[in-house]
């Protein structure tokens, strides 16, 4: 039998179990690092594992409580929230070392340098040290809202890294707690459940493992998003394009959310054109002023062609490089062109399933803007597990149907197994350990369920 208690308890052993094992298996300090032969790191692997499938084992309980005749209340979800997320407050980063970029740029930026200019290697010193070897020379990709929330956090901490982290964790925390707060407004206006919505867009294991144990910025754009979304809704549409085109200027994606606030004015029937003009006016002063009291410059316009890591798994670099490879062996001068050309075709597909999803879902702009966000993320020229999040946020708020539902938990599972702690690529003893950790938790809960059904059959008996 499932109930709620059981649901949290699994929940906390999962990310205390991940937590653990982050000491020596996750992206750590570079002073920290183990190397990868060593047994506390082969250890720490398999526990992270570990804990990340009795996570998923727990969520998926906890979505079958939800279709009960007496599910949990959103109240009894935020406490569930809080509760699995705190092993993972003082946990070490989990999954990427985007957060040692974060730091990095938020150091240049306090001390005046051009981040769109230079990469983390210009700042020099342990800081840049942490950051990955791919992205040392690569200038920062993110808005002059995030930089400057990152600014504030180097001067504040003074460049130590314990401190920075942890202080990087607690502003992701409140992109999550905004996402959390914001859900339940969004599915009553979608005529969605709260609580599904809570479960599948606040409770999922990618927010847990990516956006609070990561610490990833993406929290912050879905969080401010999700906020413009409500102010809109309650009918301030200048405040939801404020909010909206915040959300932007931490992650470009975001803006297309203002599209949502335009139809929302729409749907209170304003005229077409004071509602694109509101909206336009609202999201050009905001980003002036946030530019301007950033510091940082219109630079934020040139980085949003920042190169890409060359072996991302996204659709289109695979089929490009793919591409590449045949024209190779086939002795083609175009072989340089396959990987540039698939990201075009890929942006321009992206552009007609937007319009055609605003075309035929424009009275339901919520999920309309969850499902655009979901085929940015698709066929972008780059892909990470938590990319998934900018449209599932808001597909979990909007989704009409629980199969739909369905579906996208099946992808959250997938995803929240597809990425090593310490961010970086896998090998194959690496990968043996992460099925064994997996497998290890599958075992121990079938022989937990075969001991729980165990007194059942006694009493029939």
């Amino acid at each position: 039998m499932v109930d709620l208690r059981r649901c949290r308890i699994l929940g906390l052993a999962g990310t205390t179990v991940l937590a653990a094992g982050g000491e020596t298996a996750g992206a750590l300090p570079v002073r920290d690092l183990l190397g990868p032969a060593s047994v506390h790191t082969a250890v720490g692997l398999i526990g992270v594992y570990f804990g990340v499938v009795l996570l998923i084992a727990a969520w998926a309980l906890l979505g079958r409580l939800i279709r009960t005749h007496e599910p949990p209340t959103p109240r009894d979800l935020l406490l569930v929230l809080a509760l699995w997320a705190t092993p993972l407050l003082l946990a070490p980063p989990l999954f990427s070392r985007d957060v040692y970029s974060y730091l990095a740029q938020g150091a240049m930026v306090d001390a005046h340098m051009d981040v769109y200019t230079h990469g983390p290697a210009q700042l020099g010193g342990p800081l840049a040290d942490e950051v990955a070897p791919i992205w040392q020379h690569t200038a920062a990709p993110y808005g002059p809202v995030f930089l400057a929330v990152a600014s504030a956090l180097a001067g504040l901490t003074r460049g130590e890294l314990p401190a920075g982290l942890f202080g990087m964790r607690l502003v992701a925390l409140c992109g999550v707690a905004l996402m959390a707060a914001a859900l339940p407004r969004l599915a009553r206006h979608s005529g969605a459940d709260p609580a599904a919505a809570l479960w599948l867009g606040a409770l999922n294991p990618l927010v847990l493992l990516h956006l609070v144990a990561g610490a990833h910025n993406d929290a912050i754009m879905l969080g401010l998003l999700g906020a413009g979304l409500v102010a809109a809704l309650g009918r301030w549409p200048v405040v939801g394009a404020v909010l909206v085109t915040l959300a932007a200027l931490v992650k470009a994606p975001a803006v297309l959310g203002l599209a949502a606030v335009v139809v929302l004015q729409l749907r209170t029937g304003r005229r077409p054109a004071q509602a694109v003009l509101t909206t336009v006016l609202a999201a050009a002063a905001t980003t002036v002023a946030a530019t301007a009291l950033a510091g940082t410059g219109y630079g934020w316009i040139r980085a949003l062609d920042t190169p890409v890591s060359p072996q991302n798994w996204a659709l289109t670099s695979l089929l490009g490089r793919a591409t590449g490879a045949l024209l190779e062996r086939l002795g083609s001068d175009l072989a340089p062109l396959a990987v540039p050309a698939w990201h075009a075709l890929g942006l321009a597909l992206t552009t007609v399933l937007v319009a055609a999803i605003w075309w035929r879902l424009r009275p339901r702009p919520v999920y309309a803007l969850g499902l655009s966000l979901a085929a940015v993320a698709a066929f972008g020229p780059a892909i990470r597990p938590w990319y998934a999040l900018w449209g599932l946020f808001l597909i979990a708020a909007a989704a009409p149907t629980t199969s739909v539902r369905h579906r996208v938990a099946a992808v959250t599972g997938a995803l929240a197994l597809a990425t090593l702690p310490s961010g970086g690529p896998a090998d194959a003893g690496q990968l043996v350990l992460a099925v064994s950790g997996g497998v290890l938790a599958v075992v121990v809960l079938w022989q937990a369920h075969q001991a729980d059904r165990a007194p059942a059959w006694g009493r029939t008996a």
